[in-house]
């Protein structure tokens, strides 16, 4: 199996900056691809970020300019750099990859996989 944990959340002015990590760790035998969604109160959970292997990167609208995604694929780690932050970025942020594992025994198998969240608060 496959953990995804990440840190790096809190409480913040906006303006401010916050940068959120996402460690992964378990069989993995290649990370296809990572990203990184939120979900506020009352509203669906939406893309803010992704990087797939070769390094191209896809963002929200709402976020270009502000937000860069990053990885280290010797770590398994992704992160994501937030600047300039607004009241309307409060929300859970989730780290999302999908990755291949290796299963004693069996083929390997790719999998989407989700971090349990962490709250990321801007205050005006």
């Amino acid at each position: 199996q496959v953990q995804l944990v990440e840190s790096g959340g809190g409480l913040v002015q906006a303006g401010g900056s916050l940068r959120l990590s996402c460690a992964a760790s378990g069989r993995i035998l290649r990370i296809n691809g990572m990203g990184w969604y939120r979900q506020a109160p009352g509203k669906q959970r939406e893309l803010v970020a992704s990087i797939i292997s070769g390094g191209k990167m896809n963002y929200a609208d709402s976020v270009k300019g502000r937000f860069t995604i990053s990885r280290d694929d010797a770590k398994n780690l992704v992160e994501l750099q937030m600047n300039s932050l607004k009241p309307e970025d409060t929300a859970v942020y989730y780290c999302n990859g999908e990755i291949t594992t290796s299963q004693p025994g069996m083929s390997a198998m790719t999998a989407n996989y989700w971090g349990q969240g962490t709250q990321v608060t801007v205050s005006a």
